[in-house]
């Protein structure tokens, strides 16, 4: 067990068997094996790694909105991050990770099997084609994400697969009001509504998690088809 994560989790309020600190050791060491061939993480010292990867994905759980969801989509996980450390914590909950590179979800699956994380299922795609698919759209009680894009991009990839009543929570750094300001109309065109930016600064590093509930269905042109909404944002 890794005293520094515990002291990281005590500074979060964060409760954790030694199986489950067992489990982020094993996820952790994995995925810097497999980074040595397959891109994971820039992050390679293992101390920054449990800041950036396990305390930041999940500061989420100091949120009702993902308190009170059952099922939860990662979109853009890359390395499974914040999905699989949230499933180590929170093994009641059902947790979809999509990437649009496989390899990568092929280390995730043979890293939560090994390690018997249990909850975390993988899909292979582009946000744009899936949230068309009807077993995929509106179908989340929440949507998280650390992708690095847009929130106004990031919104129309995100948004069509939360149910309405459901909630897409986009993690951010501390100086993103612009960015969020920006892309409010983007949001409300998809049936979203921003309700608040939760700030963080625990573990010695700043965060915003921009809290978003889907109040109405998302039109059924969107999400439009793959690289337009990269291309030309709604504004």
């Amino acid at each position: 067990m890794s005293r520094f994560l515990e002291d990281l989790f005590g500074e979060l309020g964060i409760d954790c068997t030694e199986e489950q600190y067992d489990a982020f050791d094993g996820y952790m060491k994995g995925v810097l094996e497999f980074n040595k061939a397959v891109n994971l993480t820039a992050i390679r010292e293992p101390e920054e790694f449990q800041i950036k990867h396990f305390a930041d994905s999940v500061l989420v759980r100091n949120c009702g909105e993902y308190r009170s969801a059952g099922r939860i989509l990662d979109l853009g996980t890359g390395g499974g991050f914040p999905g699989v450390p949230l499933a180590i914590l929170d093994p009641d909950k059902e947790f979809v990770l999509v990437d649009s590179l496989l390899k990568r979800l092929k280390i995730i699956n043979e890293l939560t099997g090994k390690l018997g994380i249990s909850n975390v299922n993988t899909i292979h795609g582009r946000a744009e084609d899936l949230g068309r698919k009807p077993e995929l759209r509106e179908s989340f009680d929440l949507c998280v994400s650390r992708a690095v894009a847009d929130l106004s991009v990031l919104a129309e990839y995100a948004i069509p697969f939360v149910k309405v009543g459901g909630y897409f929570i986009a993690y951010k750094g501390s100086d993103c009001e612009t960015e969020v300001r920006n892309a409010d109309k983007a949001i409300r065109t998809l049936g979203g509504e921003i309700l608040r930016i939760d700030k963080a600064d625990q573990t010695g590093m700043e965060h915003s998690l921009i809290i978003i509930k889907k109040i109405k269905g998302t039109a059924g042109k969107y999400p439009r088809s793959a690289g337009k909404p990269s291309k030309s944002p709604i504004k």
